[in-house]
């Protein structure tokens, strides 16, 4: 696999130290701090799953908006739903998982992030990669508090709050929507040199952020995004596209519905159905890929990579209220790699249900 900054492997001995304080660091507090932010002028991936080999296919899964807590608590939240799609994610075999935020109902709280590793026992046990971005529910009731909580309950990033993750010839940048990120910020800064060095090997780039980078006009309006920090992100992305050797996909949450733009050939998605009270929108602009109806949309996508193209499946819940649940394909979209003789995003419209 080309890697073109491999990290450099700690002897064994530093490793296991490392562990073990790690270890005794959750046993004593239940939770595991944030390191320093990773130095702008550092380009490399922050983290390599070598596992994961380019030129691979690759299954993975994205969704948002969970808050998971006491399956008690029905407001503002579904349990019933929250934990049948983490079922049904699990079922899906997934390779990784993408989180768009608001994974707890109150970040601070201990007791609602027990509920999360409870709830997604199944993503382990398969052992499915989880690759998070923070959203505002994850520092609810603390920023402190919640972002330990957060790296303790999300190994994975290893301590980052935001993140660039190589898993073959896909690469995941996960930005902090909570930390300053315009173009001179130090975040900013990061993105920019990120975007800048994308290893060759990269045919797709999955960009996670909470706040949506576009938005119906409706959500413009009421709920005031897309956000001037989430516009300048978009910038700094859409000012570099010409030189980008992937295509580019932006998962978004924060919204508790489903919606779709293609702009400048980037896919900008907004997926958060994954539990949290459902928003609706009642208006969809011609600029919204998505345009059905129907309410509530709790749902998650399923992504494949392969042969040089991206395909995704937005899998959207039935009947919520039916005493048997199940999913349809509502919505569907291919990529293929900017290496590929074809440079076309195809929308596929309503795939049959899933079975």
């Amino acid at each position: 696999m080309d890697q073109s900054h491999p990290r450099k492997s700690a002897p064994r001995g530093r490793i296991r130290l490392a562990v073990f304080l790690f270890l005794c660091l959750v046993a004593s507090s239940g939770a595991a701090p944030a390191k320093n932010p990773p130095d702008p002028a550092d380009h490399r991936p922050t983290l390599v799953f070598p596992q994961f080999e380019g030129g691979q296919p690759f299954h993975f899964v994205a969704y948002g908006d969970t808050r998971f807590t006491d399956p008690a608590i029905t407001t503002g939240t579904n349990p019933r739903i929250r934990f049948w799609l983490a079922k049904q994610i699990a079922e899906q075999h997934p390779q990784a998982i993408l989180l768009t935020g608001d994974t707890p109902f109150t970040g601070a709280d201990p007791a609602d992030w027990k509920v999360f590793q409870h709830e997604t026992e199944s993503w382990r046990s398969i052992g499915a990669v989880q690759l998070p971005a923070i959203g505002n529910h994850d520092v609810h009731g603390g920023a402190p508090a919640g972002i330990a909580n957060y790296m303790a309950n999300f190994p994975d990033v290893a301590g980052n709050r935001y993140y660039s993750a190589l898993l073959g010839s896909v690469e995941v940048i996960s930005l902090d929507f909570t930390l300053p990120c315009g173009p001179s910020s130090y975040q900013g800064r990061w993105f920019a040199g990120q975007l800048n060095h994308i290893p060759a090997q990269v045919e797709f780039l999955m960009i996670l952020h909470h706040l949506p980078w576009m938005a119906d006009r409706q959500s413009e309006i009421f709920a005031g995004v897309p956000t001037k920090s989430s516009l300048a992100l978009r910038g700094m992305l859409e000012a570099r596209l010409d030189h980008i050797h992937a295509k580019v996909i932006v998962f978004n949450g924060h919204l508790h519905n489903y919606e779709r733009f293609e702009r400048k050939g980037v896919e900008y998605v907004v997926t958060g159905g994954g539990g949290a009270l459902p928003y609706p929108v009642l208006f969809r602009g011609a600029a919204d890929l998505y345009q059905d109806p129907g309410f509530p949309v709790y749902h998650f996508l399923t992504v494949d990579v392969a042969n040089h193209q991206l395909h995704a499946v937005m899998w959207k819940v039935k009947n919520p209220d039916s005493q048997t649940l199940e999913v349809e394909a509502k919505d569907e979209f291919s990529i293929r790699a900017k290496s590929d003789d074809s440079k076309q995003t195809t929308g596929q419209g309503r795939p049959k249900a899933h079975e």
